[in-house]
């Protein structure tokens, strides 16, 4: 069975856009799962522009099915300038995940000042540094998922880091569909050609498979029906985005659906 992991970073950014706490950020989490959501993915940034450290210390707690938190290992938060930290929140990323301990950690190459994640790891050049960051975070008794292109190379090089799973960055088959669905091109078997090779070469390397990034009511059902052994998948934007019009329950109905 493939999981919904509902990633609530733009219900904070909402929040964020007024101050206080409206809407409830860690209600909105609670209410995911009693509608159906396994999961719940955070993705805290150094700018804190949506989730805060704050915030992933509020969730843990009341997440009763998996909670994943993502994000570059790299990042140290940045204070506003002239203020001190109040929250007592750790500074690093891994000290942050370490100290939550979830059920997943998902490594994303993040650059600085980046709109949202727009590339996977590159597990050649960073084969030794994220040799070591697995093994610190499975210490940890946390899974680990590294964040990818669809790159049989990549792939196969990621699974020499020991990480229990990765995550397929699905932007250009979400694009590739769209303009096959546009030009009624349906369906789109190129779009996801090149996400099947790899998440068969994911599965020959021993890897769990999970999948991210502008994934849809459009374009999920079909993406689930070529690779039905995902383990996981992680959506935010499009899934907040249509909570707008169809109410949170409504979609998550809907994107579990486009599951089974």
């Amino acid at each position: 069975m493939t999981k919904l992991s509902v990633n609530i970073n733009k219900v904070a950014t909402i929040r964020n856009a007024r101050g206080g706490n409206t809407p409830n950020v860690k209600q909105f989490a609670i209410d995911c799962e009693r509608f159906g959501a396994q999961g719940i993915t955070v993705h805290p940034r150094p700018d804190e522009r949506h989730i805060r450290y704050a915030d992933v210390y509020d969730i843990k707690p009341i997440v009763t099915t998996e909670f994943n938190i993502e994000g570059n290992p790299k990042g140290e938060r940045k204070a506003e300038s002239g203020k001190q930290r109040a929250d007592n929140c750790p500074d690093g990323f891994i000290d942050l995940v370490k100290e939550i301990r979830p059920t997943q950690v998902t490594l994303v190459p993040d650059a600085e000042g980046v709109l949202t994640s727009n590339a996977g790891w590159d597990t050649v050049k960073n084969q030794e540094y994220l040799c070591d960051v697995v093994k610190e975070f499975k210490a940890c008794g946390i899974r680990v998922s590294i964040f990818i292109d669809a790159n049989p190379r990549m792939i196969e090089m990621a699974a020499k880091t020991g990480t229990d799973r990765v995550e397929l960055y699905t932007e250009s088959y979400a694009s590739e569909y769209h303009k096959a669905a546009i030009a009624g091109k349906m369906p789109a078997l190129q779009a996801i050609k090149p996400f099947v090779e790899a998440a068969k070469v994911a599965r020959n390397c021993g890897l769990g498979l999970n999948a991210g990034h502008d994934l849809s009511l459009e374009n999920l059902a079909f993406f689930h029906q070529q690779i039905p052994w995902v383990d996981e998948v992680s959506i935010g934007h499009a899934l907040i985005s249509d909570a707008l019009y169809l109410g949170i329950e409504e979609t998550i109905h809907q994107y579990l659906n486009c599951l089974k």
